[in-house]
């Protein structure tokens, strides 16, 4: 998965607004392509973190172990190849956080229809 949302490319943290009501009983599910709000493992905890899946991740469908899951609330309907092409970038250690693309990503587009 790709996750985004909660950091500026220095690895700042972002401030961000309120944590909102996880609504993963919504029927959709963590397919390929799909958007989800990340969170703690608090379920009510998601506030401005994503993830892009790049596989099916059933495991975090609702209601998952912890009985909660993760919220899809998008779907990546074109770019599909810019999504692989990110899943690939190298990634090392960062301000103590694994995982990092080595050579930031940011998204400067996205459309809502």
């Amino acid at each position: 998965m790709i996750q985004g949302g909660g950091f500026n490319e220095d690895m700042s943290q972002k401030s961000t607004k309120a944590e909102i009501e996880n609504e993963a009983k919504n029927g959709l599910k963590n397919a390929k392509y799909t958007l989800a709000m990340a969170r703690t493992n608090a379920p009510h905890s998601a506030s401005s973190q994503f993830f892009i899946n790049t596989s099916d991740n059933s495991f975090l469908d609702y209601p998952a172990q912890d009985g909660w899951g993760y919220c899809v609330f998008g779907e990546v309907t074109e770019g599909q190849d810019v999504v692989d092409k990110i899943d690939l970038v190298t990634t090392g250690t960062k301000s103590g956080h694994a995982d990092v693309p080595n050579d930031a990503v940011i998204v400067t587009k996205a459309y809502v229809q």
